[in-house]
């Protein structure tokens, strides 16, 4: 499931093959953008915000950002010349061709091409990036803190207090902290919250399995997450699963232990 460690590897995949490249195919197939030429066009950088993969182009004096969203389902595959694509040609949204590699994003739930400007006023709203060099761990404290009534499981997906935590994320720290998603912000300890946050995915950022064990490894390790019915690592109860979320259509899936992560008052937690 793409979350910010997953963008984290994109960007640094593409940054291998494009980086310092010039363009010499680009299609953008999105209506907007279907007589867009960057043909010509060098690639200056490949980075990440939260869950925001960012190209930044340059041509002479013009300047431009590609800004991809993976959504659910989108990714980003380089390929060599003539090779043949892991996914179907009709899901690519983005091609992008140089004289040694080929950048393809299938199935991206947003391709936007603006200036840097108008890239960055876009994403002005985003809260600290755990895996930026300069992430803010008393902000993200502050944003998460603002409002204490709110259940710590929309908090932590919500884009505007910290930039990059999904689901998987969400479900594994509560647990790892002993929390039930439902729980309000306010009855949480956030600083431990947060940094367990920033260390688990700065570990995670450079390998293909998600690891949430303490001694962390290359394979994916997870406590609770999409282990319906099976018994908790730590104490053996049957881990449970259940929609959550407080707007409509917004419910997603949580998983939890229910000795592990207690919580006396289901009538007011979005959770059914």
């Amino acid at each position: 499931m793409p979350e910010g460690d997953t963008t984290y590897r994109a960007a640094k995949q593409l940054r291998e093959a494009l980086q310092g490249a010039t363009l010499t195919r680009a299609e953008l197939r999105v209506p907007r953008y279907a007589s867009t030429d960057l043909r010509g066009f060098t690639v200056t950088a490949s980075r990440v915000i939260g869950k925001n993969l960012l190209l930044d182009l340059r041509r002479g004096d013009r300047e431009l950002t590609l800004h991809s969203h993976l959504k659910m389902e989108g990714a980003w595959h380089v390929y060599s010349p003539g090779q043949r694509w892991r996914r179907p040609g009709f899901t690519a949204r983005v091609v992008l061709g140089t004289s040694e590699h080929q950048a393809v994003g299938f199935d991206l739930g947003l391709v936007r091409l603006g200036t840097p400007e108008q890239t960055a006023a876009s994403l002005a709203d985003l809260g600290p990036d755990p895996l930026a060099a300069d992430f803010d761990a008393d902000e993200a404290v502050r944003r998460l803190a603002a409002d204490p009534e709110r259940s710590i499981g929309e908090a932590l997906l919500d884009q505007t207090v910290i930039a990059g935590l999904g689901n998987v994320y969400r479900c594994e720290l509560c647990f790892l902290t002993g929390v039930h998603p439902a729980a309000p912000v306010g009855e949480v300890d956030l600083p431990p919250l947060v940094e367990l946050a920033h260390t688990m995915i700065n570990r995670n950022a450079d390998q293909w399995g998600r690891n949430f064990s303490p001694s962390g490894g290359p394979r994916e390790f997870l406590w609770v997450h999409m282990r319906e019915r099976r018994p908790c690592r730590r104490c053996g109860t049957a881990i449970r699963q259940a929609r959550f979320g407080v707007e409509t259509g917004m419910e997603r899936f949580i998983w939890w232990c229910p000795r592990c992560q207690p919580l006396a008052d289901w009538a007011h937690s979005g959770t059914r």
